[in-house]
């Protein structure tokens, strides 16, 4: 029996060491885990309270955020490739074309006034070339903020040439002006800026962008008139939820959301006979009840006075007032059509039959209003926000 004892012993605490090592690899996963998780839940948060609530306004990031990364990958594709590699391609053309003009000042007898070359230069490559008296060079004009040809231009010149040179892509509008510093002069020459980048690309921007206002446009209809079955569905199920009665709502929309509003008038259809059927139940009985209490109490009536016959009366009352209340409860359970009323009219009761029981003769809110008005003010009933009637009494001060 001892080294039985011993045994188990030993398994009770092996069995402890295991059941404390698990809780140690625990206690450090989870802090391993926290700050990972943390920043997480964070940015997760934030971008819920970021996103916008309504359906509509979901579907439409749903169509508006790819749409607008797609186009803003094509879009810089384009001015990355396409009208990068064409504008540099123009670009090294007409520097090319200058630096022969370049050559053929160097290398050939020119008359005085560079006649020969200066027809060349315009008959054969559309360049209008003129020669400076001097060296110097005009100090460097404003930098375009965004133009793919000015460093085009400017880095072709540079590896082409090879010498001081100064150049004006902001000034007029459909030339572009190169200055070339030479050994004796300075070469100015004009060329066409359609010569040396394209000009129609904001063509495809363009187009690319109306396109999408178009397909927006198209989006945005369609969206609306799927969402409009989605919200008067919400706003059937929150009047039938008051109380009240939604009497122009049908099935429409996608076959999803008919098939969601037919079950909710399916739904409706089912709590409203369960509420009449419950109603009509109480009551029937309670009517049966005030009944017999009656005949009690004529049978009682008959037997004349004494202790024990008074307070049988005293349940009767509490038993026929008890029987009232659940009538009224039946009745109001039954529910009305809402509908115009003028709720300060004098004499006016809502109370159709006019029942005796009740107190009140239908001239409170007439006299209240009354009361207002001599004072200046006014009292009037409107729909509260909160659901309810509110009640405004203004009163000058």
């Amino acid at each position: 029996m001892t080294s039985l004892d011993d045994g188990i012993g030993r398994l009770r605490n092996a069995a402890g060491q295991l059941i404390a090592a698990a809780s140690a690899v625990t206690n450090a996963a989870a802090t391993l885990t926290t700050p990972i998780t943390g920043p997480w839940d964070r940015l997760n948060r934030a971008i819920k309270a970021l996103m916008p609530k309504g359906l509509y306004a979901r579907s439409l990031l749903i169509i508006i955020v790819p749409m607008v990364v797609l186009q803003s990958v094509v879009a810089f594709l384009f001015m990355e490739r396409h009208w990068s590699l064409v504008t540099t391609y123009l670009s090294s053309a007409v520097t090319r074309e200058i630096a022969t003009l370049i050559d053929v000042y160097r290398t050939f007898p020119q008359d005085p006034d560079h006649t020969q070359l200066k027809r060349i230069a315009q008959d054969r490559l559309g360049l209008v070339v003129d020669f400076l008296p001097g060296t110097q060079l005009p100090p460097p004009g404003p930098k375009p903020f965004f133009s793919q040809l000015d460093g085009a231009l400017s880095e072709e010149i540079r590896k082409q040439i090879g010498l001081p040179f100064w150049i004006d892509t902001v000034g007029r509008s459909n030339i572009v002006e190169i200055r070339v510093k030479l050994d004796d002069a300075v070469m100015r020459v004009f060329a066409k800026r359609a010569d040396v980048y394209d000009p129609n690309s904001w063509i495809f921007l363009v187009w690319m962008v109306a396109t999408s206002l178009v397909v927006l446009a198209i989006a945005i209809a369609f969206l609306r008139n799927q969402i409009r079955p989605i919200v008067r569905l919400a706003d059937a199920a929150e009047a039938f939820g008051k109380g009240r009665e939604a009497p122009n709502f049908r099935p429409r929309g996608a076959r999803e959301v008919r098939r969601a509003a037919a079950a909710f008038l399916e739904m409706k259809s089912r709590i409203e006979r369960a509420i009449e059927q419950r109603t009509t139940m109480l009551a029937g009985v309670s009517h049966d009840l005030r009944t017999i209490l009656t005949r009690f109490k004529l049978e009682l009536a008959l037997l004349g006075d004494s202790p024990e016959i008074d307070a049988i009366k005293k349940d009767i009352d509490e038993m026929a007032g008890m029987l009232e209340a659940y009538l009224a409860f039946a009745r109001g359970d039954m529910g009305e059509q809402p509908g115009p009323t003028d709720v300060f009219k004098p004499f006016l009761r809502l109370d159709d039959a006019r029942n005796q029981d009740e107190g009140g003769t239908g001239l409170g809110l007439a006299i209240a209003r009354d009361i207002a008005r001599s004072h200046g003010g006014d009292i009037t009933l409107s729909d509260s926000p909160l659901g309810g009637l509110r009640a405004t009494v203004r009163v000058p001060v």
